[in-house]
């Protein structure tokens, strides 16, 4: 079992930022957060292998969330990428 933060991005439609500690921002770049604004509280969750989530994948959450102290969840272009036959992404961190 894992915790996590939740946070929606201000300047960022539809990206969230995943943490394990609440208000605890200090292993993300500092471009990175400033890229993505204010950051609102959403939720706070306890991560297990069969915990569903509606935008990303968990096993992936809680890697990233152990190897780099957060999971950033970008919005997709889902129908663009599903009409390639793809899926998208997440937790690169953009191009600023």
């Amino acid at each position: 079992m894992m915790n996590t933060v939740i946070y929606r991005a201000s300047k960022k439609s539809d990206t969230y930022l995943y943490v394990v500690h609440k208000d605890d921002f200090s292993q993300l770049p500092e471009i990175l957060l400033t890229s993505l604004g204010k950051l609102h509280f959403v939720m706070q969750l306890e991560l297990e292998q069969e915990t569903k989530l509606a935008q990303a994948d968990v096993t992936r959450v809680i890697l990233a969330l152990q190897h780099d102290g957060f999971y950033l969840q970008l919005p997709d272009d889902s129908e663009k990428l599903q009409l390639a036959g793809k899926t998208p992404v997440s937790n690169s961190i953009p191009s600023l």
